[in-house]
């Protein structure tokens, strides 16, 4: 199995998730609104961190990739399927939220 297959089933699992979460959160048009510019900001801050540490647990010697599982596309040292597990974090995250939040309290 590749990294980017492995990826590919975490991002799915979490929209899944979120895509249930939305459907059943009755004040869906009022999170999405309010949530998109902290999430895109949290997306940012998350990616430029994972870059710089992951390039450097890499030099350091710390992780290794296979060539034959990955895709061979790479941001310096660090190979664009590594990015994917913050992006489902930061996807599960607010969705488990949702699912797990007390229905009678503001968001």
């Amino acid at each position: 199995m590749t990294y980017a297959l492995l990826s590919l089933v975490f991002l799915a699992v979490a929209v899944v998730v979120l895509a249930v979460a939305l459907i059943l959160a009755p004040d869906r048009a009022r999170l999405v609104r309010r949530w998109w510019a902290p999430t895109l900001l949290a997306a940012l801050v998350v990616l430029v961190l994972t870059a710089v540490f992951d390039n450097l647990m890499i030099v350091a010697g710390f992780m290794t990739y296979a060539d034959a599982h990955i895709t061979g596309a790479k941001l310096v040292l660090v190979p664009l399927e590594d990015f994917s597990y913050p992006l489902a974090a930061l996807v599960l995250l607010p969705a488990l939220w949702l699912l797990t939040r007390r229905r009678g309290t503001r968001a």
